[in-house]
């Protein structure tokens, strides 16, 4: 069974990868700001191994599924890191969506149960397109 209690170094994951959603975002607001973009992606990093521990964050990175999106958050970062950020971080969304798709269905559903903002959720158009993606499995 798989547990799901919160030790302390699953909240010091959480919180690092929460920083480098921050620090990301900063850096795109400052104008694509080549450290900020790069403190962001090492945090992000660091917090999804701290958070899934780190043989399952080389699984899910290194699954024959997952190469793609691996292959372009890798170059993306890459980018960011030798002074392209715009090139770098176009790479990076395209990677992240690639490897994150498979936790839409269970976005969806945690989006549909939130109190006020679920009842815009659970309306036919919108849930019909979260009915298309959610027969899918997660990848992790």
């Amino acid at each position: 069974m798989v547990s799901f209690e919160m030790n302390d170094r699953k909240k010091i994951g959480l919180g690092l990868t929460g920083f480098g959603v921050f620090f990301s975002f900063l850096g795109i607001i400052f104008f694509f700001d080549k450290g900020l973009i790069a403190m962001g992606n090492i945090l992000f990093f660091s917090g999804v191994a701290l958070t899934i521990g780190l043989k399952s964050s080389l699984q899910f990175f290194m699954k024959r599924s997952n190469y793609k999106g691996t292959t372009a958050f890798g170059a993306g970062f890459f980018f960011v890191i030798i002074g392209w950020p715009i090139l770098g971080m176009i790479l990076e969304a395209y990677g992240f969506i690639v490897l994150f798709s498979g936790f839409w269905p269970t976005l969806s559903v945690f989006l549909q149960k939130i109190p006020i903002l679920g009842w815009i959720f659970q309306q036919p158009f919108v849930r019909s397109l979260f009915d298309r993606y959610r027969g899918k499995r997660v990848p992790v």
